[in-house]
């Protein structure tokens, strides 16, 4: 049976697994803006943020499970989920640098030309042709939604796993020393509800989040700056990623 103490830490859980969330755009920011600039689907939107979040979850629940078979003091697994934090800020700041660079490059390349098109009979001279025969169309060769971060066709895009990968290193800094508490008392079943309920509302809120913003987002129209709209992701990214880094968000 679990102790009403651990109830109650369950509910202090929740309530910072939203706040956690809310305060932190780098739980939902990088979902929103890649989802719009690569045009996925709000399915596939959701379902690369849930993925990235129970990753995100699960990787300090270990930590806290392999701290406990170790242990360490709750000071010492702090400070490992501070050097996460940093890995992953940093991470995040130099992938939103990396895609702003290649949006640009993709952006610059993406500039409209024309190409010189002859129908008709091959066989006949070109001087019987008419002029009608002869006409020039403008195109780029980099539609948004082919875009991938390779250098070659074909290949599975990657960013998902990018975004993912960041998460995991990412740390829930509140979850260790409210999951000690239970671990103490040798409770798992008390460890479980509490890591639970941090897990689902932090996850639940990011995709809420993500859920209302891209649904606003598919209504804006960049016009001539649609084609920078991977450069603006990047941006956002990177400024998010020193946001957190820099102002501890």
């Amino acid at each position: 049976m679990i102790d009403p103490e651990i109830w109650v830490l369950a509910g202090t859980a929740a309530s910072l697994g939203l706040v956690h969330t809310v305060i932190g755009p780098d739980h939902y920011l990088p979902f929103i803006v890649i989802g719009r600039a690569r045009r996925w689907t709000l399915r596939k939107t959701l379902v690369v943020a849930f993925l990235a979040g129970l990753g995100h979850i699960l990787s300090s629940v270990a930590l806290g499970f392999l701290g406990l078979a170790l242990g360490l003091a709750v000071a010492r697994l702090e400070g490992v989920e501070s050097a996460r934090g940093a890995i992953a800020s940093w991470l995040l700041i130099g992938f939103g640098l990396a895609y702003f660079v290649w949006g640009m490059r993709r952006a610059w390349k993406d500039k409209p030309h024309t190409h010189p098109h002859l129908h008709g009979h091959a066989s006949v001279p070109e001087q019987a042709r008419g002029r009608d025969d002869r006409h020039e169309h403008a195109h780029s060769h980099a539609a948004s939604e082919h875009a991938h971060l390779h250098g070659g066709g074909g290949k599975a895009n990657i960013t998902p796993w990018i975004l993912f990968t960041i998460f995991v290193f990412g740390p829930c800094e509140p979850l260790i020393p409210l999951i000690m508490y239970p671990a103490a008392r040798r409770s798992l079943a008390g460890v479980v509800l509490v890591a639970a309920a941090f897990g689902l509302v932090t996850i639940a809120t990011m995709l809420v989040i993500i859920a209302a913003a891209s649904w606003g987002a598919s209504f804006a129209r960049l016009g001539k700056l649609e084609k920078y709209s991977h450069a603006l992701a990047g941006l956002m990214i990177f400024v998010s990623g020193l946001a957190v880094q820099f102002l501890g968000l």
